[in-house]
């Protein structure tokens, strides 16, 4: 039983075994990180909230869209996701200041890419 237990394990971490945390909890996060960075008032906070969970909402389906047609195109999705992108943050000068702009682009935005564990070089 326990063999059993630890090959389902094993069958799950090689399969990648990762869960995409779910928009609430994207924008939670998003959330915790502009008010340790900038205190916004309520209402600005609340514009930011909205912005994000629009972005995560439109990236998850054009995400399961191309997962779906069977044939993913990494190029396409990486441009769109660059418009996506563009799109956010056109969002967000409206919102933010100068300088916070620039702390989300060269702080907080970075922090919030997945990170790829530390493989040996050459693998």
């Amino acid at each position: 039983m326990a063999i059993a237990a630890f090959i389902g394990i094993s069958a799950a971490s090689a399969q990648g075994g990762f869960q995409r945390k779910t928009v609430e909890e994207r924008v939670a996060t998003i959330h915790q990180k502009f008010d340790s960075a900038f205190k916004l008032e309520a209402a600005k906070m609340t514009q930011v909230e909205t912005i994000f969970t629009d972005y995560y909402k439109t990236a998850d389906k054009a995400r399961e869209d191309m997962m779906a047609s069977g044939n993913p195109d990494r190029d396409a999705m990486r441009a769109k996701m660059q418009e996506r992108s563009a799109d956010r943050d056109t969002k967000l000068k409206a919102v933010l200041t100068e300088d916070q702009m620039k702390t989300w682009k060269d702080t907080i935005e970075p922090s919030m890419r997945p990170q790829r564990g530390n493989r040996p070089q050459g693998q």
